[in-house]
Formats: structure tokens, C-alpha cells, sequence
């Protein structure tokens, strides 16, 4: 069921040959799909819709800036989104979209609920762990990352280190 109006693209009346599109998705749009990772976000999706006699294919492509919080240091940064997916659409007797790459619509439809699709391919184009770029080349300076530090076993072995974690290394050799 589609969330809102707005990302309904009716592809009845145009003509066979190719139609371009364009849609913009704010933070509003993901908290509606209810996920929250994002502070904020401007995403502008360009959809170039292949329309024959009996197939639709859409080119999909989402870019722009989404506002996040680092998983390591929850430091907020602006990470790039670039994100591509290309789905036919076909038309059979059910609603059918089981198939990542795959859409089909009842006969007689006239519209395409895009909610789903571009929700799907901009969340699923973000990584598991989003990691501030400052952290991996090192120019970060939080009280986090510092507190971190003080925890890891793999620095050398200081006046405060635990004699009992040798014993535990010996267990992986």
C-alpha cells in the first residue's frame, strides 16, 4: 500500500519510447518507513522509465547526502549515497513482487507505487556499520574514541594491563 501520492508514477497515456522522472526523498520520507538511522537526508532520484507494448523498465538512481551517526564514535557525519537498481515491470492476473528485479502488475493498472522500491534500494545501500571517515584516516578527536583506546588489547602491554589476558591469548595458539 502506498504511503503517499506523491510517489505514484502513472505511466498510462505516455507514449512507447523513454520518459524521465524526477523525485526528491527528505528525512520525512524514511521516518514514515518508520527507520530513523538517518538525522537527515537530501536524496534526489532520477527515474527513467522504458515503456513498450507489453513491459515497463525503470533505470533507478539515488544520490545525494544522508546525515548519520558514526556506529563507533556516534559522531554525526554526511554520508554519500549513490545507489542504482533497474526493475521490469510486467503485467499478469496478481500483484506480484516477490523478485527484487522483477514487478508484476495486475492487467489494467495504470500507476506504480514507488514507495517500496526506492525506500528498499536506499536503505539497502547503506553499509552495516557507518564508520566517520575522520576515524579511518585518523584527524577524529573525540572523547570516545579516546575512551576506546583505553580498552584495547592489542596495544602494547601498559602499568594497568591484566596479566590474565596472556593466558587467554595462549588459548588461540
Amino acid at each position: 500500500m502506498s504511503k503517499s501520492n506523491q510517489f505514484l508514477l502513472k505511466f498510462i497515456g505516455l507514449k512507447d519510447g523513454i520518459h524521465n522522472f524526477d523525485y526528491y526523498l527528505e528525512n520525512k520520507f524514511f521516518t514514515a518507513h518508520d527507520y530513523m538511522d538517518f538525522n537527515s537526508c537530501d536524496i534526489k532520484v532520477e527515474i527513467q522509465l522504458i515503456k513498450k507494448a507489453t513491459v515497463l523498465e525503470l533505470n533507478i538512481r539515488g544520490t545525494g547526502n544522508a546525515n548519520v551517526n558514526c556506529t563507533l564514535s556516534n559522531e554525526p557525519f554526511t554520508y554519500q549515497i549513490d545507489s542504482k537498481m533497474k526493475v521490469l515491470v510486467k503485467f499478469g492476473d496478481n500483484y506480484d513482487d516477490s523478485n527484487d528485479e522483477l514487478l508484476i502488475l495486475p492487467h489494467g493498472s495504470h500507476t506504480i507505487e514507488l514507495d517500496q522500491l526506492l525506500y528498499e534500494m536506499i536503505v539497502l545501500s547503506m553499509p552495516m556499520r557507518n564508520v566517520h571517515p575522520g576515524i579511518e584516516d585518523g584527524t577524529l578527536k573525540s572523547d570516545i574514541l579516546n575512551r576506546l583506546k583505553d580498552f584495547d588489547i592489542n596495544k602494547e602491554k601498559s602499568s594497568n594491563f591484566d596479566a590474565r589476558w596472556d593466558k587467554l591469548k595462549e588459548l588461540k595458539k
